[in-house]
């Protein structure tokens, strides 16, 4: 049976009513930003503005994030317990220096919440609210996942270990993410490979010092790393398939002391995404056989290590259909638009989206009158977003909550 928002809940009016509080979370939180796994600020915030609904509270044992459970009142058609599905928002802010000019801008010094995580986390809370209030009609339960150390710290992963998804088992997991640079309300996403994984390469070649001046008694590792990082590129331009991409950027190269001085050694850093598993592994293999090969042709030594990041964040083709049929549904939904190639920067959802089905879509948040191919984009110590846009994100959650616990991905 076909059915659509319409003859459910309406969710306009119930996103609007939420705006103001979210707006005031949302502030709140940008406004003492906390970096890493343990965000204690954020987290009490969140749960005082938790307080009093009908949630089960469970702690993670290694970070500050926790997951509140609505269990919902009525029977659900997969089971006399329902369906169960996770909202996540995540928490964590960045280490950089905030230069918007906000009246409620960071009061840390280096520290922004410049990805928007400040937003989650109060849509994700708008959404909580807005459920409990209408417990007696969910026919199934809902985790409410607030997660830190996302940026870079593997939150999620850290929060799986903790046995957060045991609690209530979700069969389908979903999560948004602002974006400075799509119209206001937009919804854009993809099915299938819609964020890279994201490792950190690093190596050092070893040669022998020596004076400036009289090289042919040293081994000269500077110009063995040039071509180490050469033919990396070269690699990549010439053994990778274009449909199964890897991008490989060295960003950091440190050696030496003096202008006169050989180093012994050159240490060099950078970042390794794919879209595949397959890619990758192709990929830390080739990063470990060039370093070694270029070094021993010119008679220096290599260690390299690979710390593992992000897997490939995948979006299954049910659970994007049914963000992309309640993407001009909900109040203030400007539609959907599909992305037409996956982007290269990574997000530790997918350690949930590789335990259970689900997907994550970013909405616009570009302010009225602002060109949003222009605006300042995440990780900028300027970009803003347009506040408004919160109800919108309220909306969708609760919607694809409702509409999951009814129907399932089928």
């Amino acid at each position: 049976m076909t059915s659509t928002l319409a003859t459910r809940t309406d969710w306009t009016a119930i996103g609007a009513a939420e705006l103001a509080d979210v707006i005031a979370l949302r502030r709140a939180i940008h406004a003492e930003p906390e970096v890493g796994l343990h965000c204690p600020l954020t987290t009490a915030k969140a749960k005082a503005a938790l307080a009093g609904l009908p949630l089960e509270i469970h702690d993670s044992t290694s970070t500050t994030g926790f997951v509140a459970i609505l269990r919902g009142g009525r029977s659900g058609g997969a089971g006399s317990n329902g369906r169960t599905v996770l909202l996540r928002g995540d928490m964590d802010a960045l280490p950089m220096s905030e230069e918007t000019g906000l009246p409620f801008a960071s009061t840390v010094p280096g520290k922004m919440h410049a990805c928007g995580h400040d937003a989650h986390t109060a849509m994700l809370v708008g959404a909580a609210k807005a459920l409990s209030a209408r417990r007696d009609e969910l026919a199934g339960t809902i985790v409410f996942m607030f997660q830190p150390g996302e940026e870079g710290h593997h939150g999620a992963r850290h929060m799986i270990a903790d046995g957060l998804l045991d609690v209530a088992r979700p069969e389908a997991a979903f999560a948004l993410h602002i974006l400075p640079n799509a119209p206001a309300g937009m919804f854009v996403g993809r099915e299938g490979a819609m964020l890279a994984s994201t490792d950190t390469v690093l190596a050092t070649i070893r040669g022998k010092g020596g004076h400036a001046a009289m090289p042919h008694e040293a081994i000269d590792p500077i110009p063995v790393a040039c071509a180490f990082v050469t033919a990396l590129q070269q690699h990549v331009a010439r053994r990778v398939p274009v449909a199964d991409p890897a991008v490989l950027t060295m960003t950091q190269i440190h050696a030496g002391s003096s202008h006169n001085i050989i180093p012994e050694e050159v240490q060099l850093m950078g970042t390794l995404r794919t879209l595949s598993e397959a890619t990758r592994t192709a990929m830390r293999a080739a990063f470990h056989q060039i370093a070694q090969g270029i070094a021993a042709a010119h008679g220096c030594v290599a260690e390299t290590t690979i710390d593992e990041g992000y897997p490939v964040t995948v979006n299954d083709a049910r659970a994007t259909r049914l963000l992309r049929e309640l993407s001009s549904e909900v109040p203030g939904g400007a539609g959907w638009t599909a992305m037409p190639a996956p982007m290269m920067g990574g997000e530790d959802f997918s350690y949930v989206l590789r335990e259970v089905p689900g997907a994550m879509a970013f909405v616009g948040v570009a302010a009225p009158g602002s060109d949003w191919r222009t605006n300042p984009p995440l990780h900028n110590t300027r970009m803003t977003i347009e506040e408004n846009v919160l109800a919108t994100g309220v909306a969708m959650h609760c919607a694809v909550a409702e509409r999951f616990l009814e129907r399932g991905l089928d």
